[in-house]
């Protein structure tokens, strides 16, 4: 359907709806068009009606898309989508806001809101209700919601949603490092541990100090000794008892006199 077609019928639908909402008797035919599809919004809005709210901000973007009620609903109308769960319509949303209104003040609430909408899926009660180890799931969103918290405490270190971004990234921080380390210990279990090693040492260097770094130390060590780098091994596992002293240290295997990587 060409693109001018369309528009005139969301702008028909439009009419249509403003005809069912505001009849002739109804005390709202005083205030403005906007104002009316604002009010009706919010009113939903706030009890929790939110398939309504929805229909309503949508209506009054798409009838008045320059009003000021429309840039105010377009920012509810992103908090009525995350409530209502729908974690690709807020970040529709939101990047559609930030394309507008570049410089509008309430950029740093989209930027947290995206970053929200991508954390809705990282952590949830079913995780562990049914006992999920998110650690081996891939962690794009994870990342995702870590730039965008990021971005947000960037741009605004004072914003009222910085505290919470900054919780927020920590815990996402820890879970990215997690599924590296998940990684690691799957090459190292296989053999493969010239690529255990170094995705080792990517987390030890990328997410330094997060409680994951026992285990990426451990994975280190196990690595190094498996391809028979003993003084490696013994290093990272000194780094090991000096940071994790609660840690028991791993058994020092027997030194292969030749170990498998020389041919000479």
């Amino acid at each position: 359907m060409p693109k001018t077609c369309s528009t005139i019928l969301v702008l028909g639908m439009a009419a249509v709806l403003a005809g069912c909402f505001f009849g002739k008797d109804d005390p709202e035919v005083t205030l403005s068009g906007a104002q009316q599809f604002y009010d009706r919004a919010n009113r939903a809005l706030k009890s929790g009606d939110y398939n309504n709210a929805i229909a309503y901000y949508e209506v009054l973007e798409a009838r008045y898309p320059f009003s000021n009620h429309a840039r105010q609903g377009q920012l509810d109308l992103i908090y009525a989508y995350y409530k209502d769960r729908q974690p690709e319509s807020v970040i529709d949303a939101t990047q559609q806001f930030e394309r507008e209104n570049p410089t509008h003040p309430r950029v740093d609430y989209t930027l947290y809101m995206r970053g929200m909408a991508l954390f809705s899926g990282e952590k949830g009660y079913f995780h562990e209700f049914f006992n999920v180890d998110i650690s081996k799931r891939p962690p794009k969103d994870a990342r995702n919601s870590y730039a965008a918290f990021a971005e947000l405490i960037r741009r605004f270190p004072n914003s009222r949603y910085a505290p919470d971004a900054r919780q927020r990234m920590l815990f996402l921080r820890n879970r990215v490092a997690k599924h590296e380390n998940h990684i690691a210990r799957y090459y190292l279990d296989r053999g493969a541990y010239a690529a255990a090693l170094s995705r080792a040492n990517y987390t030890l260097q990328v997410f330094d100090g997060a409680p994951t770094t026992t285990e990426t130390l451990q994975i280190m060590v196990e690595s190094y000794r498996k391809l028979g780098m003993y003084d490696l091994a013994e290093d990272a596992q000194r780094v090991l008892a000096r940071s994790f002293p609660e840690v028991d240290a791993l058994p020092s295997p027997e030194i292969e006199e030749d170990p498998w990587y020389r041919f000479w």
